[in-house]
């Protein structure tokens, strides 16, 4: 069982689904470029290790093998630098069929990976990135999804949302490993904080402008009660990962530093009447670039009454969601130093609620809110992806029935493959004007476990939205350096025959360009968004950060108040660490049955 203390920081996962789960950073014994096994952020259950993905991660370390003792290396720098990520690529295609576009000259020759990997122009806002205030764990499922069935005292057996074996992942395995670089690592949250965030996203990846998120979650668990509902935003804090003030501290912090704009950050979507003086205070004295909110979560107080709990919501309940976009709207003047204010980002998908209810993850209420509010743009986070619950479960995986098993059976809406939700989401929502789809752990998730199924979304999104209305978020770090999943988009390709068979535009340069970048860059009014990463506006983070890092922005992230400065123990980490990537991911990954 899941310790209490650390508990009240999630909304998403039982305690028994918590004992099947370790933390990815806990059970390393290989850096992988890639994760070879799924990872969860801590919003949905992931399943375990399969057969094709085992044989992943012993492929590449042969090739690791192999080609360290021909280049005169160690396994270890071989795999923390390009050819590493290139055999990577090779080893998913030679089990899964090919995906990647990459040559087996990557592996030796720096040219050849820059003939094929992400060009050194190209810029990539990563808009869904997250990190853990002081001293903070975060959610036991951030940090478990990343490793797998070998961890070390989770105390888990089997697939928990699968215990049974009945619902197998696309090769027929029922539980796998996600990560297996975390098999037999000691469980350590540092990964998560602003020093090694810092270090992980400007330095070990190419994000250009990194957009922090928040989250409106929070079982809240007062001194000796059981969990329950929060009553207020402050009890809601408690539980989660980030205030909104330390969320916008944390980007001041970057922007001072670097001398230009390297990072934006979300304002905490809590709608209803009561909650509407947050609204306010945060407009005041946070200065929001976007806002983020959950449907999914209690996080409404639709009344003044100071002891009933904050309850989900709908984006186009007028009593509710609507007071709070006129609130936003009056603030039109914030537009002039924050052009996307009116950018409201919407969790939708991975969600443990009934399939069917649209407070959990459906898009049946976008329509109606993006007509009422056409000067907002509404970006649903996740594109409403189903993730790992299939219809009527809470807790059972059943990857095999909605998900691959659609495909793989000819479930079919509308011409397509159903993918729950993401499929109803494209042709509810793809010719809305104001509507677009993020792709945050939705790519990640998929692309290692399921290509299949990646395909199919990727391939779905551009029909319905096309390139010009689907941006990229990474989830990280929760899911480490984000530069694993910017290598993996530019290099995915969906199969030819699926195009050819459901109709799906190509993902070309172009559109990957659009992506990971321009498309948000637009969204946010971002100057000189052609410009290649650390250079022209954007200005590179100094090597030295952790020592300018201010006290007042410690004692703001100690939240709610601890003794201990974890900024400067962390800055001998980074110091020791000489800069390396570490190729570690930092959330949860299934280790029991």
């Amino acid at each position: 069982m899941a310790d209490r203390g650390e508990r009240e920081a999630d909304v998403w996962l039982s305690d028994e689904q918590l004992a099947q789960l370790t933390r990815a950073d806990e059970i390393e014994d290989l850096h992988l470029p890639i994760p070879t096994q799924m990872i969860s952020n801590g919003e949905y259950m992931p399943v375990a290790q399969t057969d094709e993905q085992k044989r992943v991660e012993a492929r590449i370390k042969e090739l690791a093998d192999v080609a360290s003792k021909k280049l005169g290396v160690s396994r270890r720098k071989f795999l923390a630098g390009t050819g590493g990520m290139a055999a990577s690529f090779l080893a998913m295609n030679e089990v899964f069929g090919r995906f990647f576009n990459v040559e087996a000259a990557e592996m030796f020759e720096p040219e050849a990976h820059a003939k094929n990997g992400p060009p050194a122009d190209l810029f990539v806002l990563d808009d869904q990135m997250h990190m853990q205030r002081s001293r903070e764990p975060g959610p036991l499922f951030f940090l478990a999804f990343a490793q797998g069935p070998t961890a070390k005292g989770s105390g888990f057996s089997a697939n928990p949302l699968n215990p049974t074996g009945s619902a197998p992942d696309e090769f027929g395995n029922p539980w796998a490993v996600l990560n297996p670089e975390l098999v037999g690592k000691p469980i350590t949250t540092d990964e998560l904080h602003l020093v090694n965030f810092i270090k992980e996203v400007f330095f070990d990846s190419q994000v250009t402008v990194a957009l922090l998120s928040n989250n409106t979650l929070g079982v809240f668990t007062p001194q000796g009660q059981p969990p329950r509902a929060p009553q207020n935003f402050t009890e809601s804090q408690i539980a989660s990962g980030l205030t909104a003030a330390q969320t916008a501290a944390v980007r001041d912090f970057v922007n001072k530093l670097a001398g230009s704009q390297r990072m934006l950050a979300h304002g905490q979507l809590y709608p209803g009447v009561a909650n509407l003086p947050y609204i306010e205070q945060q407009i005041a004295d946070n200065k929001p670039d976007s806002w983020k909110g959950y449907t999914v979560s209690t996080s409404a107080k639709v009344d003044f009454d100071p002891h009933s709990p904050m309850r989900m919501w709908r984006l186009d309940d007028e009593a509710v969601a609507y007071p709070t976009y006129e609130l936003i709207t009056k603030h039109r003047e914030q537009l002039r130093n924050h052009p996307g204010f009116w950018n409201i980002c919407i969790h939708k998908g991975f969600s443990a609620a009934p399939f069917d209810d649209a407070e959990h993850g459906n898009p049946t209420d976008i329509p109606k809110a993006s007509r009422d509010w056409p000067h907002f743009n509404f970006i649903i986070y996740h594109a409403c992806y189903g993730g790992p619950f299939a219809p009527g479960q809470v807790t059972p995986f059943a990857w095999a029935g909605p998900m691959l098993g659609n495909v793989r059976a000819g479930v079919l809406r509308n011409g397509v493959p159903d993918i729950p939700w993401l499929t109803q989401f494209g042709q509810l929502c793809g010719n809305l004007r104001n509507v677009y789809a993020e792709i945050g752990s939705t790519f990640a998730t998929t692309a290692i476990t399921f290509p299949t199924v990646c395909a199919h979304n990727l391939g779905q999104l551009l029909k319905y939205f096309g390139e010009n209305k689907i941006v990229f978020g990474s989830d990280c770090v929760y899911y480490g350096s984000p530069q694993w999943q910017i290598e993996a988009l530019w290099r995915f390709e969906i199969p030819d025959q699926i195009r050819e068979q459901f109709g799906y535009p190509e993902l070309t340069k172009a559109a990957k360009r659009k992506i990971l970048g321009l498309n948000s860059a637009r969204l946010y009014k971002l100057p000189g968004a052609a410009e290649a990463s650390a250079h022209g506006v954007y200005r590179p983070v100094p090597a030295d950060y952790a020592d300018h890092i201010p006290a007042a922005l410690k004692t703001l992230l100690e939240f709610p108040g601890f003794a201990s400065d974890e900024f400067s123990r962390r800055r001998s980490v980074y110091v020791a660490a000489g800069g390396d990537p570490s190729n570690e991911r930092y959330g949860w990954v299934r280790t029991r049955v």
